[in-house]
């Protein structure tokens, strides 16, 4: 028998427990209050252990899909759980609400086999194959943010075949890959010379940096990193 490649290797075993409830969740078979299968079905149903099933269950709790009640199971979270997210909105819309005139110059959108750092970052074998795309936002004219994603293709199947001048990354992702899960962290940095070039900066002009992955369907969906000149833009926002 022929061994299959790595990128086509079976999800670990909790993953398909994992996914099986995120579905049925997502597709509306299990409502917000419902209860989820009990630790005992689904080691019958998978044919897995307790404790392969627990981790599951823990993991879901842990990114606010479920909540757990002791002695009792385990039970869909209510939606407010969505605002522990850090919001993430479309820069078209984040320019449009400040009556500013947005527009796209989109650099490159292109198919890879992941470099070995950029593919752990996706928790996907080294060399698998990944969508990226690179490009600049602008508003009234002057760029305000250097755009460089790296997508999971299980996760958004025809990102490449999109027309980004016309809708930006996020707004289809959003509609593709539903929000499960987000991490990020800014760092303030000196700007490489392409980055400084692509954002029409001065010299020594600093940048500021997110960077950020997202989750869908229980795997990572996107890694980003959003460049933005320093005397164009900041952060701000409330809870």
């Amino acid at each position: 028998m022929t061994a299959r490649p790595a990128d086509e290797a079976d999800p670990p075993a909790y993953e398909r427990v994992k996914r099986y409830i995120l579905q049925n969740v997502e597709q509306g078979v299990w409502r917000e209050g419902d209860a989820v299968e009990s630790e005992n079905a689904l080691a019958a149903r998978f044919g897995l252990s307790r404790m392969t099933v627990n981790r599951a269950l823990r993991e879901l709790a842990a990114e606010h899909v479920i909540h757990r009640v002791q002695g009792a199971g385990s039970f869909v979270a209510a939606t407010k759980h969505q605002s522990t997210l850090v919001a993430i909105k479309s820069i078209a819309q984040e320019v449009a609400d400040r009556g500013h005139r947005y527009a796209a110059r989109v650099l490159q959108v292109r198919s890879l086999n992941a470099p070995v750092a950029l593919a752990a970052e996706l928790e996907l074998p080294a060399k698998a194959r990944v969508y990226s795309c690179r490009m600049v936002h602008l508003e009234n004219g002057l760029p305000v943010q250097l755009e460089e994603r790296w997508v999971n293709p299980a996760c958004a199947p025809e990102f490449i075949e999109q027309d980004f001048a016309q809708t930006t990354p996020t707004d289809y992702l959003m509609r593709v890959a539903p929000l499960q899960r987000v991490e990020w962290r800014i760092e303030a940095l000196a700007a490489p010379p392409q980055v400084a070039a692509d954002l029409q900066m001065g010299p020594h002009e600093p940048t500021l940096r997110l960077h950020r992955r997202t989750w869908s369907q229980g795997q990572v969906a996107t890694v980003a990193l959003l460049w933005h000149p320093g005397s164009r833009f900041q952060f701000a926002g409330s809870f």
